[in-house]
Parts: C-alpha cells; structure tokens; sequence
C-alpha cells in the first residue's frame, strides 16, 4: 500500500532513505541530515512529496518527487528525484506502482510529465523504466560543488 509521508511515519522510512543512498555509495549518510532534508516533503508540501510502500506493515519501497521547471517544454514538471525498493521484493511491481503514483501525483499538481535519471549501470531499474510508456534521451548529468 501506498501512502504519503507524514510527520509521524517519517521515521519509517529514513532506513530506506539510507540503504537507498549507500545503494550509490553515498560517502557520508547521516541520520539527522536525512531526517531533517525530507521533513522538508511530508504534510502535503508545495516542494513535492514522499511516498512509501508498506506491505504487512513493513516499509519496503518509497519515492521522492520535486518539483523544477522545463524551459523547452515551458512547464511545471515532477521530478522522481528517489525510487528504491528492497532487494527482497524487487520484481514485484512495487517499483512500478510507486512511479504510477507519483506520475499521479504530479499531474495532479500541475506538472505536465514525471521525469528522472538514473545511474548508467543500474539496469534493473532501467528495465522496469523501459517495460513502461517512457521516452527516454541519452544526456550527461553535471554536478559542480565547490572543492572542500
């Protein structure tokens, strides 16, 4: 089952958000950090929302969207910024689900599509984005941070 993050399940979901940042080898995962930048989407936020998939009570899945603006397409757009679910269900439709979802989500909040990256070499997610109604672009991804 799906529902939005609130302030009294946010706690249930922050292992997940840390499994999915050691997923892509996050350095530095800090428990206080994530509780405090994803409290930023819960309630209902204009920001975006976080979502989680429990089954039998357990969190097994969650997703993140954003919101950002598209000057080619001159819209509001949804980014699903996170998508992870444990490697035990996998396979399911969970993930699948969890997109459909936040799809939902961010048309209904006025953005004209759901759009997100995903790492070269993940090709078990890539395989459910392309078992899907998406269109896909090859482009690089940037980052640029001050040197510390």
């Amino acid at each position: 089952m799906i529902e939005a993050v609130n302030d009294q399940t946010l706690a249930d979901v922050l292992p997940l958000i840390a499994q999915y940042q050691a997923f892509y080898q996050v350095a530095d995962i800090n428990s206080q950090r994530n509780e405090q930048f994803f409290s930023q989407f819960v309630n209902h936020s204009p920001l975006g929302a976080l979502f989680l998939y429990r089954q039998n009570g357990k969190v097994i899945g969650f997703a993140t969207v954003y919101f950002s603006f598209s000057s080619t397409i001159t819209a509001k757009v949804g980014i699903m910024n996170d998508l992870f679910t444990l490697e035990d269900y996998r396979g399911q439709g969970i993930g699948k689900a969890l997109i459909n979802h936040c799809l939902d989500y961010a048309l209904n909040q006025g953005a004209a599509r759901l759009q997100w990256v995903t790492a070269l070499d993940n090709t078990q997610a890539q395989a459910l984005y392309n078992s899907l109604d998406t269109h896909k672009k090859p482009w690089l991804f940037y980052t640029y941070a001050p040197k510390t």
